[in-house]
């Protein structure tokens, strides 16, 4: 079986799909477990930080789960860039970062979930 042979692509972006809704269900965990601690640590307010955790939880498990794979995935890349945006003029980090991360990881998941866009998330989906 040809590693470009339509079952293998299928299978890889169902995996891809897995983990890029494993690491936003988290994230979004993360900001609704505790939202004012979290809200400190972003420098947004508890509203802005709540809406956040359920926008990442949604389309993670959209993108995860293969419902409505595009919104979910074009929804992740807003989510992404205001990332990039905060961390290159709010926080003035580099692309690799100095003391934290960078903004090389919201990139890598911008082109995930352009990738999962553009593909419709492959074969394996409950819902286009």
């Amino acid at each position: 079986m040809p590693l470009s042979s339509p079952q293998f692509v299928n299978i890889s972006l169902l995996l891809l799909r897995l983990m890029v809704g494993f690491v936003f269900v988290t994230s979004g965990y993360s900001h609704l477990k505790d939202p004012e601690a979290r809200s400190k640590s972003i420098e947004m307010p508890k509203s802005f930080t709540i809406f956040l955790g359920l926008a990442e939880v949604a389309g993670g498990l959209g993108v995860a789960a293969g419902v409505l794979v595009q919104i979910a995935a074009c929804g992740l890349i807003l989510v992404m860039l205001g990332a990039i945006y905060k961390k290159i003029f709010a926080w003035h980090t580099g692309f690799w970062g100095e003391k934290t991360y960078g903004w090389h990881y919201d990139l890598m998941f911008i082109f995930m979930n352009l990738m999962i866009a553009s593909t419709h998330g492959g074969a394996y989906v409950l819902l286009k």
